[in-house]
């Protein structure tokens, strides 16, 4: 395990990170939480702190924005960034602002300022967006999502790459979940997990960290 004693991880991102943590603070009631309660059942020696930074609705212009004050305010040594879904909703209501060239931009602008910031003292978890569902009948609004987030999941790796970070493709994972059970298995709708989906992302979140050379 990566992590020290000492650390702050901070989550940032939009709903699925958010997860009701007006009602449930600090952490909300979703992977954040379950992550937090994994290290305590694994790793009990471990004290870390750890901070949910999603905001309902958010867009990664919306993190761009709020950056400083709501993340880097921290000096975190682990930053994970969950965002994107909203982005590409905006797209294809015809917001150009918020396709997948510019969410690269944006994103790869939050990145190079943080290092700049914290300079080699933080770490990069980065996960993909998904959409969980297998609909496959041409010109639903589920299937146009299906047909675009690709593009965004690629930004993701490419971002990956270009910054060291840990990459976590979601996309892939609850895309072959999926086809082994009822997408309602993990989600009531395609875009907020369950209490099950919600798990699936904090187990690759444990297992990605552990796995760390």
């Amino acid at each position: 395990m990566r992590l020290k004693n000492g650390d702050i991880i901070v989550f940032a991102g939009d709903s699925i990170t958010d997860s009701g943590k007006t009602n449930n603070a600090p952490l909300g009631y979703g992977y954040v939480n379950l992550f937090y309660n994994l290290l305590l059942v694994k790793y009990p020696e471990l004290k870390v702190s750890i901070i949910n930074a999603g905001i309902s609705g958010n867009t990664v212009v919306d993190l761009l924005d709020r950056w400083e004050d709501d993340i880097l305010s921290y000096k975190p040594n682990w930053i994970s960034i969950l965002i994107g879904i909203n982005d590409l909703y905006r797209t294809l209501g015809g917001e150009t602002i918020f396709n997948p060239n510019n969410y690269y931009v944006n994103l790869k602008r939050i990145l190079s300022y943080t290092r700049e910031v914290l300079e080699d003292n933080v770490k990069f978890i980065l996960m993909t967006p998904f959409y969980i569902s297998r609909s496959k009948l041409k010109d639903t609004f589920r299937a146009k999502v299906l047909d675009l987030l690709p593009q965004y999941v690629e930004k993701v790796k490419l971002l990956s790459s270009e910054f060291s970070a840990i990459y976590i493709d979601l996309y892939e994972t609850f895309k072959r979940i999926a086809e082994m059970r009822e997408p309602n298995t993990y989600a009531p709708e395609p875009v907020h997990p369950n209490f099950t989906g919600h798990l699936v992302i904090a187990m690759k979140l444990i297992n990605a960290i552990e796995s760390i050379d």
